[in-house]
């Protein structure tokens, strides 16, 4: 397993130098196919993890003197959130085999050497960061990502897509300091980076290393104070703000600060009250912000900060005990990248055909672009937590958990009930503009759309079809 997690790491990263070398006719042959093998390698992971019985692995990697450096993690949760990110690496290279080209009404551009050496990257960053057992591991990998966020925001090289990919980079960057010295506070009271050493802390050291953490989480989750960078980072390529945007790089903190729940043994109860009042002034804000939106891309960057919070408040939910809580959370992380991608996707192949993404210029779709109307209605139900969609498994078992804690924690129970409001809220806007886009007499846009390429369809069909398996997945692999 040590041989296949370290392949799987690092075949992206060679996948993206050989791009670097190599013409640009063979950049996206190149991507796909180290795309692939990751994935191939994340999938036989979990294979030989199940096959063991479940039983969770640690290797180290470096070690100098008695302190782990870097290490491996194969666990029910690093393996699951790790195969999620890796395959829809795989499935956004794919779509961008047909995005990035000439035909795009939106932005007719081939993609160069660039772009897909840094989706490699981030690919091979993102397996790094969801199976390393050390904070510096997480570290080092939290900084790559921010790297190549900044590369790929910018892509286009615009004036308004630089200043983005510059936000981006300084919010998260700032953000990182508190991973900084959440890995230094632990060094410094038990003279190792392993995760595993939460459990030795005591009360204090557990709040302040996990305020570090928190804040960390918060600036790379775009969660309010520090959200400002991800509705700007939509001035990326679709295929970019699907994956890094809705599916990987936002997931990394709440993947961190699982990861550090999960270690730590008792987590004191005041970062759990911390983490639901953050994440509840997150929702709504979320919530109130996506409403005027017209701009597709725009109003599902707030829809996703709005979606993190509920993962966050069922990871601080878990804290007072809810075993419930905690894997609705992390069922909300696999589920939600999947829906949301799909989502981004649509929009991507509606810019492509259409030229626009603007929602009140996007009508009729069921009868020109069938397959794209499906995805929309599919995507919207997900996110809204409708049965039998991937989003009502994640949200069902976060409701229940949180109810059943207000017995004992009373003032839980208004802010459940905002919660559910909240999410019956965006069910009905998600609604309204599907009323208001997929049936009907197409518009002008619409009935001048150009053919969607195969390969981006053959994606928003793969993702249909997650989108309501997922759930299946999750429940069956964290049970």
């Amino acid at each position: 397993m040590e041989t296949i997690a370290l392949a799987t790491l690092l075949l992206p990263f060679l996948g993206a130098l050989l791009i670097a070398c190599f013409p640009q006719r063979w950049a996206k042959g190149l991507s796909v196919l180290f795309a692939l093998l990751a994935t191939l390698g994340m999938a036989s992971l979990a294979y030989s993890y199940y096959e063991s019985g479940k039983t969770d692995v640690v290797f180290t990697i470096y070690q100098l003197g008695h302190t782990q450096i870097f290490g491996f993690i194969m666990d029910r949760v690093s393996l699951l959130i790790g195969f999620a990110v890796v395959s829809l690496g795989l499935l956004v290279s794919l779509y961008s085999c047909g995005y990035m080209g000439l035909g795009n009404k939106e932005h007719p551009q081939l993609g160069d050497n660039r772009y897909y050496a840094f989706l490699l990257i981030f690919i091979g960053a993102m397996a790094g960061l969801t199976l390393s057992s050390t904070i510096l591991g997480q570290l080092l990998f939290f900084e790559i990502t921010g790297a190549c966020s900044w590369g790929l925001i910018g892509y286009y090289q615009s004036e308004k897509s630089l200043r983005s990919a510059l936000k981006a980079l300084l919010v998260t960057h700032v953000a990182s300091v508190g991973l900084y010295f959440a890995a230094a506070w632990l060094f410094a009271k038990t003279g190792t980076f392993e995760l595993s050493a939460l459990a030795q802390l005591d009360s204090t050291s557990k709040v302040i290393v996990f305020c570090g953490i928190l804040f960390a989480a918060w600036g790379k989750s775009a969660q309010l104070p520090l959200h400002m960078w991800l509705p700007d980072a939509m001035e990326a390529p679709t295929p970019v703000s699907a994956y890094l945007h809705a599916a990987s790089m936002v997931k990394v903190g709440v993947y961190i600060f699982a990861r550090a729940i999960m270690s730590a043994g008792d987590v004191p109860h005041s970062i759990g009250v911390l983490g639901i009042v953050m994440a509840m002034i997150t929702l709504i804000y979320g919530f109130m912000m996506y409403l005027p939106q017209k701009d597709m891309k725009r109003l599902l960057a707030y829809s996703t900060i709005t979606q993190l919070s509920y993962i966050f408040l069922a990871l601080s939910l878990s804290i007072f005990g809810s075993h419930m809580a905690f894997d609705a959370g992390i069922a909300y992380i696999f589920n939600h990248a999947y829906a949301k991608s799909l989502f981004f996707l649509v929009a991507g192949a509606l810019s492509f055909s259409c030229g626009t993404r603007m929602l009140p210029k996007l009508r009729g779709m069921m009868r020109h672009l069938p397959l794209l109307g499906v995805g929309f209605c599919v995507a919207a139900l997900a996110i809204s937590g409708v049965p039998p969609f991937n989003g009502f498994f994640s949200k069902f078992p976060l409701f229940a958990a949180g109810f059943a804690l207000s017995r004992e924690h009373m003032w839980m129970t208004p802010l459940m009930v905002i919660v559910l409001i909240e999410s019956v809220a965006t069910f009905a806007w998600f609604l309204y503009w599907f009323g208001r886009t997929v049936p009907g007499e197409p518009s002008a846009e619409i009935a001048g759309a150009s053919k969607v390429p195969a390969s981006m369809n053959i994606v928003v069909v793969i993702l249909i079809v997650m989108s309501l398996c997922s759930s299946v997945i999750a429940s069956l692999w964290l049970k």
